[in-house]
């Protein structure tokens, strides 16, 4: 350790509890002057003098001994940090605001003679051209935002400063200085570029190939712009030879490039080792056979056998056969240079960018291939695709299912009408009953089909999952069959979740007939609930569950497994791992769209050959679950009775508005009809019509449901609406319809659920 004597000596720069100790001496004179005085005035102000006397030298006193202080505390902080920065490998300084050295380590003052006392831009004169911009620039920084760092290029190198505003008018500066002939100790030609294409330096192994040390990289290169991996034409005091030049860095404005021959002559190479080389390559034969290929490459496509192994073995992608693809290029037809390539290896899903060039070895024609591992690439590129597709049809499912629920909703209506006038045994019963079961089952099948597009229309409730899994249980254990055995396991303190029963039911049943599917030959399916509290975010496979309290739901079964290339895959729509004819692929990225609606995330986890573990989370809901249990029967109560009123219906479909229209009358209601908003607003012109609630659909050509419901009641406030829609309620927008006392009603519905929704809206 060096002696902190010289280490830690600092000028002082706390001028102030200086100037206090004097203006305190001042005082004191003055008081001691004026005990003459004193003699001649009344005894009561003698004492106030000597009062205000102390009282001055007091606080004279503590504001001298708080600079003392602060002044030890700083000098404390100095010594710690130069204690750290002694054990720095590079040069590490401590200075005040003016620049003056406080501490420096050994590295600074071996290498720019950075001692306690002297001033930084000085000592700093050997290294940049300008040191007080520099630091100026980068301390003023630092003093806004607590540090700073900026790469200086000089005429060597590029030397990365760093500065970090340590308080008390105090920074700490490090510069990353670089071993001098750092790419010396690497056996291949390394140039160092710099701004405009200056070259800041060149290593012994590129000296020796080109023959001397060039000041510009247009001096070596005949073409102006590189490609990755592709070979050019790099000129040497012998003459030009062919090399591969391939990007080992980039820091700020410099990069490091490596410059690797591919000439006949190995010797060319400086002595360069192939398996050794830092870029994955391989030298093949125009017929595929691999020839060569260094240890990155082995690394990246596995393990082969030279001159036994073809390319098109672990290699494919293309739309055409590879070898044509070699054989054209060794022939020197116009081709594509380079292609994205999927490795055929059994661990994991690789891709590679390859690059062919064409070279010839002791008078034979080879191709030299440099490979970048594109995997990343290719997998955003492969999300960014399924976006797209996901996107495009949830607009067709949302299009579909609008055009469909007004069918389903006129084909139930007009058949709950028949079925008024027909008891059960009127020989047409039974058809109609098959009509209105056939609907019901049109109807969950569009939102499936909303589902995995996340655009159903959801009835969220609040549930204990302990209730919602009993009720269930029995129609589960049907469904795994006997050679299955459903094990429940429950959180003593599980806490109610906010989520449409009848979509979490569907949930779960397509999590265990997916286990159950999985288990050919039997087994075990078990379903566990737990409260977990996250303390801080959550990250997995791209999504991040944010902190609070949550509840999960495990459905764990002891099958086949999910291949690790599959796992990611199976929340894609119609992606199945099961046989032709065995499934659809919409049950689990069904799942997924209604876990996602509800506000709660899904992962799983597989090892093949010993099953599969899928876990949702749902966020715990703070509102009370006796409401919504209280309003349930009561729906089923009120559905036959009967009402009055006058009902606006505006619907753009006519079979629904004829539907609509003869339940509302039958159950005793006046019913005013409109096809569109434009003649709803034309009728309530009229000052004497008196309307108690508005029925409308959302989506009709022209004016929306919303708009023109708003633009009524200026004029009618106390009207009741009710809004209608084949579309979910995202119809609305993120914000919802923002109208007092609305209801939304999705389509199809039947005509008890139509008359209860305006009975309920007009009472």
């Amino acid at each position: 350790m060096t002696d902190t004597t010289e280490v830690f000596a600092e000028p002082s720069d706390h001028k102030t509890p200086s100037g206090l100790r004097l203006a305190s001496l001042v005082v004191i004179g003055a008081l001691l002057s004026l005990t003459p005085v004193l003699g001649l005035l009344p005894d009561v102000w003698h004492t106030g003098f000597m009062v205000a006397g102390v009282s001055l030298l007091a606080a004279s006193f503590l504001v001298v001994l708080r600079g003392k202080i602060t002044d030890y505390l700083a000098q404390q902080a100095v010594k710690t940090m130069a204690v750290f920065a002694e054990q720095d490998l590079f040069p590490c300084v401590i200075a005040n605001a003016q620049g003056e050295i406080l501490a420096a380590n050994p590295e600074a003052r071996a290498q720019f003679q950075a001692f306690a006392g002297s001033r930084l831009e000085q000592c700093l004169k050997s290294l940049f051209a300008n040191p007080p911009a520099i630091l100026l620039r980068l301390q003023s920084s630092a003093e806004i935002y607590g540090k700073a760092r900026e790469d200086i290029v000089t005429v060597g190198s590029t030397i990365p400063v760093s500065v970090f505003n340590v308080g008390q008018g105090r920074f700490c500066w490090r510069f990353h200085l670089d071993t001098p002939g750092q790419w010396d100790e690497v056996n291949i030609p390394v140039l160092t570029e710099g701004r405009n294409g200056t070259l800041l330096r060149v290593n012994d192994a590129a000296a020796h190939m080109l023959g001397q040390r060039p000041d510009a990289l247009n001096e070596v290169l005949t073409s102006d712009s590189l490609t990755q991996g592709e070979i050019v034409q790099v000129q040497t005091t012998r003459g030009a030879v062919s090399a591969i030049v391939c990007e080992l860095g980039w820091s700020g404005s410099v990069r490091n490039l490596l410059v690797l021959p591919v000439a006949q002559d190995r010797q060319a190479s400086s002595g360069t080792s192939f398996a050794d080389l830092p870029v994955p390559i391989m030298r093949l034969a125009p017929d595929g056979r691999i020839l060569e290929a260094n240890r990155l490459a082995v690394k990246l496509i596995g393990e082969i056998e030279p001159d036994e192994t073809n390319v098109d073995q672990i290699m494919q992608g293309l739309g055409h056969p590879i070898l044509d693809w070699l054989g054209r290029t060794a022939a020197q037809e116009p081709t594509m240079r380079s292609e994205f390539l999927r490795l055929t290896r059994q661990d994991k899903e690789i891709f590679v960018q390859v690059t062919l060039n064409r070279v010839l070895n002791n008078g034979q024609v080879c191709l030299i291939a440099v490979l970048n591992d594109a995997t990343e690439l290719k997998t955003l590129e492969a999300q960014f695709v399924q976006g797209q597709k996901m996107q495009a049809v949830g607009q067709l499912a949302g299009g579909v299912a609008h055009d469909f629920n007004n069918l389903l909703t006129a084909i139930s209506g007009h058949c709950d009408l028949l079925l008024l006038r027909h008891d059960q045994n009127d020989p047409n019963y039974g058809d109609l009953v098959q009509i209105n079961q056939n609907a019901n089952r049109a109807a969950a099948l569009v939102s499936q089909l909303l589902a995995f597009s996340r655009k159903q229309t959801l009835q969220p409730e609040v549930l204990d999952l302990r209730d919602t899994i009993s009720d269930l249980i029995h129609l589960l254990n049907r469904l795994v069959g006997e050679k299955v055995r459903l094990i429940l396991s429950h959180d003593p303190v599980l806490k109610p979740v906010r989520a449409d029963k009848r979509q979490l039911e569907q949930v779960l049943m397509n999590l265990v007939v997916n286990a159950r599917d999985a288990m050919p030959d039997g087994g075990e399916v078990r379903i566990e609930t737990e409260v977990v509290v996250l303390s801080q975010p959550f990250t997995r496979d791209r999504a991040t569950v944010q902190p609070g309290e949550y509840v999960t739901v495990k459905v764990i079964d002891s099958g086949t497994g999910i291949p690790a290339d599959k796992l990611q895959k199976v929340f894609e729509p119609f992606y199945t791992t099961k046989r032709t004819g065995e499934g659809t692929g919409l049950g689990l990225s069904t799942v997924y769209g209604i876990v996602k609606q509800t506000g709660g995330f899904i992962f799983v986890d597989s090892l093949p050959g010993h099953g599969t573990e899928f876990i949702v989370y749902l966020p715990v809901s703070a509102a009370p679950q006796e409401v919504q249990q209280e309003l349930l029967p009561a729906v089923e109560m009120q559905s036959a009775r009967q009402g009055e009123g006058v009902v606006l219906l505006v619907e753009d479909e006519a079979p629904v508005r004829a539907f609509a229209t003869r339940a509302l009358r039958l159950k005793g209601y006046t019913v005013l009809e409109a096809e569109s908003a434009e003649e709803a607003l034309r009728l309530l012109e009229d000052g004497a019509l008196n309307v108690d609630v508005f029925v409308t659909d959302v989506v009709m050509p022209g004016m929306d449901g919303p708009t023109w419901v708003r633009q009524a009641m200026k004029t009618r406030p106390d009207v009741r609406v009710i809004f209608m829609s084949g579309y979910t309620e995202g119809a609305f927008g993120d914000s919802g319809p923002e109208i007092a006392h609305s209801a939304f009603l999705p389509k199809p519905f039947s005509l008890n659920e139509l008359t209860e929704a305006v009975f309920q809206q007009i009472n």
